[in-house]
């Protein structure tokens, strides 16, 4: 593994008695694209702040291909940083926007105008130089403050939930623009986000955090597929968990998960019995809440099962509301947790 471009070492933040950041060690090779993911107020946030340095950590250091940077000032840090809000200055055109960061540094005019019209066009908004903020869309005013960071050539980039203020449609597009952008460039991207698909999505890793704490590092497929816990288990996509209880019922024998995508069902024969009690209609599937019985019942309880069916699927198989179904859970496909760890069914 090569030495780390951007290093996090022991990172813990406190604000009085409240503890934001706990012993937060990642090491982020150049021109990687990790998303911190996470819930509100897990503490995600107050870490982007200090590798900025608009914040500095109680304890631990920040480096920068070696170099220790925890005392230095923003301006001394050659990032560039998206807000949610695009901070954009309203009274400033799309051109001055973006030329404002260039100005006061050792550029000629010339230089300033070649380096604006080239972030422009790797926007794809050179045609709109002369607009207003106001005059653009959410999504254009997002791509100018993108086009901003990126005209001051950074080391890294720092992107703070830089897509949910915009409609569904409009963050697809901006997340495959940004991920095209970000590999063309070759800069080093840290991105904040609550949203599960967007890191699943854009990440080369993703960090999930929670209550202030790195709860497991990997890339999308390895937190999806293998998660260490159950709260990553259930925080990134949609996920059954099965508990399996002793005769007497009152503790489970063991703790064990599955996604919806996962559980195949068929028409009533051998294997566990289910019903269908809920069919909600996606596009492409259908999304099942089933109800165990029998053999099932005994084994799992009452807690109604969430499975996801292709739509061509549910037509061959006839189903309607409370047909019963054969349920069957692939081996490879079934996620087991350690008889500690705290399951919510």
């Amino acid at each position: 593994m090569p030495e780390a471009y951007l290093s996090i070492q022991g990172v813990n933040k406190t604000f009085d008695s409240f503890t934001a950041l706990r012993e937060i060690n990642i090491d982020i090779q150049k021109n990687e694209f990790i998303c911190l993911l996470g819930p509100s107020g897990c503490g995600k946030t107050t870490l982007l702040r200090i590798i900025a340095g608009l914040e500095k950590p109680t304890r631990g250091r920040v480096a920068v291909q070696g170099k220790d940077i925890t005392a230095l000032p923003p301006s001394k840090r050659n990032f560039g940083m998206v807000f949610q809000s695009y901070a954009l200055f309203p009274n400033l055109t799309a051109y001055q926007n973006i030329a404002y960061g260039l100005q006061g540094r050792k550029f000629s005019q010339k230089e300033i105008g070649d380096k604006v019209s080239e972030a422009l066009s790797l926007v794809d908004l050179l045609h709109m130089k002369d607009r207003f903020p106001a005059q653009l869309s959410g999504g254009q005013q997002q791509r100018i403050a993108l086009a901003r960071a990126f005209v001051l050539s950074p080391d890294f980039l720092l992107l703070d939930e830089p897509l949910s203020a915009l409609d569904a449609k409009v963050r697809a597009k901006l997340r495959e623009e940004i991920c095209n952008l970000q590999k063309k460039l070759g800069i080093t991207t840290i991105m904040v986000t609550h949203d599960q698909e967007e890191a699943l999505t854009m990440a080369d890793r993703i960090v999930v955090m929670n209550n202030a704490e790195i709860m497991q590092v990997g890339s999308p497929q390895q937190v999806y597929d293998q998660p260490e816990s159950p709260f990553v288990a259930d925080f990134i996509g949609s996920i059954n968990f099965l508990a399996y209880w002793s005769h007497k019922g009152n503790h489970p024998l063991a703790h064990l998960a599955v996604r919806p995508e996962h559980i195949r069902i068929s028409s009533p024969g051998s294997g566990f019995r289910a019903v269908v009690k809920h069919m909600e209609f996606r596009g492409p599937f259908y999304r099942l809440l089933l109800q165990p019985i029998r053999e099932l019942k005994e084994m799992i309880g009452n807690q109604l099962l969430s499975v996801d069916i292709s739509s061509g699927h549910v037509h061959k198989l006839n189903l309607i509301k409370f047909a019963e179904v054969s349920v069957e859970f692939p081996q490879d496909k079934v996620i087991s947790f350690k008889p500690d760890d705290v399951v919510t069914v």
